[in-house]
């Protein structure tokens, strides 16, 4: 299996020096909270407390940092099947994430979503997608309405690397290049669609080379360094704000794991032990740790409080999903239909 980054067009950079030392070790505390996070979710699938496969982003959280750290409140993020982490960088809340994943009426859609379909407009967050590709189209209908309606915000619409030849995405990149929409299309390349390789489906030596047919920039990025996703991304949204239209920007990373949980079970055998250690050895969230630690953005002493506050994190948040209620059999078709129905209640409906 021939790995493919594509033609890389390194960014300049960006160490935590060149940082706000508050916003240096954030980025530290957000990835790490996504990795131990999908560690925790783990453990609690293996013990039955999550009664569903989920996809874990394990290897991937500087992708959803960088990107979502260079984004306001009020941007927009669309998101999919292995979406926890954009969730979480975006805002979002682990208690009602997991709360989500275990069917409790306190989760972001009261229990009935599960892993893959997680949102919360209030956060800018137009939902997770199980369906490859399906959240551009929502994306960048989403940067139609804020351009139609003057509002100075960004879209970024998350895909994978098997979403690159979905025939989908270039119809809307096309559109968003017609229209020039306040929009990023970051495709995030953790090797493998499933379980087979990128260079296997990709004609493209050059990823980002999707984006020259639709006269966009397209810029390949180390998605293992927050710093360079962060930059990469800051450039995109500063074009997509002033006005100039989209861009595509192709995050290289790795899942560490299966596709999903259950993969284990399935004894699927298409990676070497080699080829996962070699990707473990540039580690996003060990990188960046040793970063600060050699540009002076922190001591000691301040890892070991912010690891303890995620794990505490973590723990708040299980407990408030196992003592949250599961949903009212009544309220079981509330949400389920946009239209009311003579007999079912219309309280509720969107």
């Amino acid at each position: 299996m021939t790995e493919r980054s594509g033609g890389a067009k390194a960014a300049k950079e960006m160490t935590p020096d060149r940082l706000d030392p508050n916003v240096a070790i954030s980025l530290y505390r957000d990835m790490l909270l996504i990795r131990r996070f999908e560690e925790r979710i783990v453990d609690l699938i293996n013990a039955n407390e999550i009664a569903s496969i989920c996809h874990e982003y394990i290897g991937q959280e500087a992708i959803a940092v960088g990107v979502c750290a260079a984004l306001r409140p009020t941007d927009g993020i669309t998101s999919t099947h292995r979406g926890h982490g954009h969730i979480l960088g975006k805002g979002g809340d682990p208690r009602r994430v997991l709360a989500e994943l275990m069917g409790r009426k306190t989760g972001y859609n009261q229990g009935k979503g599960g892993s893959m379909h997680i949102a919360d407009l209030g956060l800018g967050i137009y939902g997770a997608n199980g369906i490859v590709a399906a959240g551009l189209p929502i994306a960048t209908g989403v940067a139609w309405s804020k351009k139609v309606r003057g509002a100075d915000d960004v879209v970024v619409g998350f895909f994978g690397d098997g979403g690159l030849n979905q025939g989908v995405l270039h119809e809307v990149m096309n559109m968003a290049a017609l229209w020039r929409l306040p929009i990023v299309f970051v495709c995030e390349n953790n090797q493998y669609a499933v379980t087979t390789p990128i260079a296997e489906v990709s004609a493209a030596e050059d990823l980002a080379s999707h984006a020259i047919p639709y006269g966009m920039p397209g810029n390949n990025i180390d998605g293992m360094d927050v710093g360079a996703v962060l930059e990469a991304t800051q450039a995109a949204v500063a074009r997509a704000r002033n006005g100039e239209g989209p861009s595509l920007l192709v995050c290289h990373a790795y899942r560490y794991r299966g596709h999903h949980t259950a993969e284990g079970v399935m004894r699927l055998n298409y990676r070497t032990d080699e080829e996962i250690e070699r990707w473990r050895a540039r580690d996003p969230i060990e990188g960046w740790a040793r970063q600060l630690s050699e540009h002076g953005g922190w001591a000691p002493e301040d890892r070991a409080r912010i690891d303890r506050e995620v794990e505490d994190t973590i723990e708040a948040a299980v407990a408030f999903a196992r003592n949250s209620p599961l949903p009212d059999l009544e309220e079981a078709l509330l949400h389920q239909y946009a239209t009311e129905y003579e007999g079912l209640p219309a309280k509720g409906w969107l």
